[in-house]
Formats: structure tokens, C-alpha cells, sequence
């Protein structure tokens, strides 16, 4: 899951898709249901492949539940995208979303430089993901799995991914910016790949220090003063 400090280092996705019925009446508030605990780092879950959904699963009670207990958890971190080994769950699922009261803090000129808006809920079951074109980025990432400390990350611009939905019928999407983020950092869980795998060492911080030193500033001039 992408943490909250992450949040100020956005982007925006390209034309998002209608939110599915079926997918917000299968997420209670957070509120309203008991959410289980963030898997952290060290746990073998979360540095192992996670398996396949076959598709006649997926529209079980089962499956259902956990999507919306993954909805839940992510809203309650709060955060915008959720991988199950996060929660102990060794399958290839993730939900992600990003809200406008999440960017809130965020500044017209912040927003356009990580190209970041809103999106509706989505879910994809066994994601398939495939970078578009050579463009890169680098923004810092969180993780609530190594929960208070954030890093720059260089990961593609923009991606297509596939996959089945919450209804296991096959769905494209094909975004850039801060969704096409999310979706690379989600879907690395499903792989037993954490942020801090790719980051860029030099930069990684408590996320209260990066917050106190690093706000407000563009990334190219927190890499200037990294030496990045």
C-alpha cells in the first residue's frame, strides 16, 4: 500500500473509468467493519509470488469479502492502492483509488508536476502490467508494510495493465502519472518486490524527516540536494 506522504508526490490518470456498482456497495466505510492489520516488512508473504485467482473463484463470497475487507483497510490507513499479501492474503488481487479529499494538501503546481486527479475505485484480479513508451519518473513512495519511512522511486510514466474484474470479465487500463505509480507499486507486492528494493537509497527517510525537510520543494531540486 502507498502511504500517506506519498500522497505529496502525485500524478493523474489518463481518461478513469466509471466506478463499478458492484465494487462500492462491496466496501463498507471503515467504520463500519473491523479491519485486520497491515502485514509488515519481514514477513516471507511479502517477498513471495502470489498465486493466480482462477476465474470461476472470483465471484464467490469468498473473493468478495476480500475485496471488500482490502477496500476497507486501504481507506482506513488511510492510502490509495492495496496488495492482498499486504494483509496475509498470498493472492493476485490489489484495489486501488484516489480521492479528492486525498489531495487536498496538494498545491495546483504540485498537483501538475506529479499530473495527479482523482480516480474511481478499481480492482483487478492476476494484473497483468506493461510499461508504455520510455518516459520515467521519480517521486517519493511509502509503504504502510515499512511503516514511517518514504524514498524516491524511478518507475515508468505510464502503463497498460490487464486483468480480470470484481465480475471476472477482462479490463484494460492504460494510465500515466500517479495512477500508473500506484499501479507499479502494487502490483511489485504481487511479486514479493517492496519499494525499497528500487528506491533510491540516498534518499530514504523517515517520513517524518522527509516531511520537514523536503515539502514544499520540486523533485528536481530534492535530487539536486541529494546529489541524485
Amino acid at each position: 500500500m502507498l502511504g500517506l506522504f506519498v500522497l505529496a508526490a502525485a500524478c493523474a490518470p489518463a481518461t478513469p473509468a466509471p466506478e463499478s456498482p458492484s465494487v462500492a456497495s462491496a466496501a463498507p466505510s471503515s467504520s463500519s467493519m473491523k479491519v485486520p492489520p497491515i502485514v509488515q516488512t519481514g514477513a516471507l508473504v511479502l517477498r513471495s509470488r502470489a498465486q493466480e485467482v482462477p476465474a470461476e473463484r472470483i465471484q464467490t463470497k469468498e473473493m468478495r469479502d476480500l475485496v471488500a475487507t482490502m477496500i476497507a483497510t486501504m481507506r482506513a490507513a488511510p492510502g490509495v492502492g492495496l496488495a492482498a499479501p499486504q494483509i496475509g492474503i498470498p493472492l493476485r488481487v490489489v484495489v486501488l483509488e484516489d480521492r479528492e479529499d486525498l489531495l487536498k494538501n496538494l498545491t495546483p503546481e504540485e498537483r501538475r508536476e506529479r499530473e495527479r486527479s482523482p480516480f474511481p475505485t478499481r480492482v483487478f484480479f492476476n494484473p497483468v502490467l506493461t510499461p508504455v513508451g520510455e518516459d520515467r519518473a521519480m517521486f517519493f513512495e511509502g509503504c504502510l508494510s515499512v511503516k514511517g519511512f518514504v524514498g524516491l522511486v524511478d518507475r515508468s510514466l505510464e502503463v497498460e495493465v490487464s486483468g480480470l474484474d470484481e465480475k471476472a470479465q477482462p479490463q484494460t487500463w492504460r494510465v500515466r502519472g500517479w495512477p500508473a505509480r500506484i499501479l507499479q507499486h502494487e502490483v511489485d507486492h504481487l511479486d514479493g518486490t517492496l519499494y525499497i528494493d528500487r528506491m533510491k537509497t540516498r534518499s530514504f527517510a523517515t517520513a517524518e524527516h522527509a516531511k520537514a525537510v523536503y515539502n514544499g520543494k520540486s523533485i528536481a531540486d530534492i535530487r539536486k540536494m541529494l546529489g541524485l
